[in-house]
């Protein structure tokens, strides 16, 4: 359905009537004061003692796995720009407006508080899937569109969906979000201020190139091209093995994001370049942990098999 670009962009912006307002500070692994979902959600939950799924060579056979990670995100080329997906942060009075989807039957059709604040990846005029997330931080609710424009006045997007933070209730199965999967895109975006806390908690959300036409919980939607089982679905979940080693020069920041591949992994979220893993659009992201995470080896991950922490189908708590 979609592939993603290299070249996301996470800086936070608060905004209340389009007038940008400083950065409220951030509950410990949330944003804007609001947690990023339950602890006991999907994205948070530790897989590093879960077996491995049993189509796991198979999927990394169709993965490129010969390849290395590459973070999708930071300083690139020394100067810039900087990479990343861009989130918007907005008070709860923020003027909501209509949005036209291409996908209306599988958006949430509500008014999504944009304006003249609202960021989106790539800029306005991006050739990309030009995302765009906006936290309400009043209300601690989640609003994201793809590919996402305003013309004549007018916002329009592919597709849309909104999640409250605070529940882990899921989309209908076989609805899009603002990714093929059908999954919210926040969770699972590497943030400067986790790994500088050295508390990276959850999974990252990743992508490849070559998909099945199925998805696994809690993913709600695919968009492969394949129909053979061999191909990963979305929503397989891989982490990184424990007996992997990161090189001794790998700085206090990367090893914290090996810990965090290695506990919690990664998740397929959508379709784009092979082993890109995503992370916020922020000018604090250091060249030197961006080179180290470039030499983690894709072959080192395995696919886990995630069906035993499933609660009930149309939820992402974990037991």
């Amino acid at each position: 359905m979609r592939l993603a670009v290299p070249g996301l962009a996470l800086t936070l912006v608060a905004g209340v009537g389009g007038v940008a307002l400083p950065e409220p500070p951030a509950a410990a692994g949330g944003v804007a004061g609001c947690r990023v979902f339950p602890a006991d959600n999907y994205w948070r939950a530790d897989v590093s003692d879960l077996p491995r799924h049993r189509r796991s060579r198979q999927w990394l056979a169709r993965m490129s796995s010969n390849r290395r990670l590459h973070p999708d995100f930071g300083p690139s080329y020394g100067a810039g720009p900087d990479y990343g997906l861009p989130v918007t942060v907005v008070g709860h009075g923020h003027r909501r407006v209509r949005v036209r989807f291409t996908y209306a039957a599988e958006s949430d059709r509500v008014r999504y508080p944009f304006g003249r604040d609202t960021r989106i990846e790539g800029g306005r005029g991006s050739s990309g899937d030009k995302h765009a997330i906006v936290v309400d931080r009043g209300a601690c609710r989640l609003y994201e569109t793809w590919n996402t424009t305003r013309r004549n006045g007018r916002w329009r997007a592919g597709s849309g969906a909104t999640w409250p933070l605070r529940s882990n209730r899921l989309r209908p199965d076989g609805w899009t979000s603002a990714d093929a999967a059908g999954l919210p895109i926040l969770p699972g975006l590497l943030r400067w201020r986790e790994v500088k806390r050295r508390d990276v908690d959850h999974a990252i959300r990743f992508t490849t190139d070559v998909t099945s036409r199925w998805h696994v919980w809690p993913a709600r939607h695919d968009a492969g091209s394949r129909d053979s089982h061999r191909f990963p679905p979305m929503g397989a979940r891989f982490r990184l093995k424990g007996s992997y080693r990161a090189p001794r020069s790998f700085g206090p920041g990367a090893r914290e994001v090996v810990r965090a591949m290695k506990n919690y992994g990664l998740v397929l979220a959508d379709n784009g370049s092979p082993w890109f893993f995503q992370g916020e659009r922020n000018a604090h992201w250091p060249d030197g942990l961006i080179a180290d995470l470039k030499r983690v080896p894709a072959s080192a991950f395995v696919a886990v098999d995630t069906s035993s922490l499933k609660v009930d189908p149309d939820s992402a708590a974990t037991r």
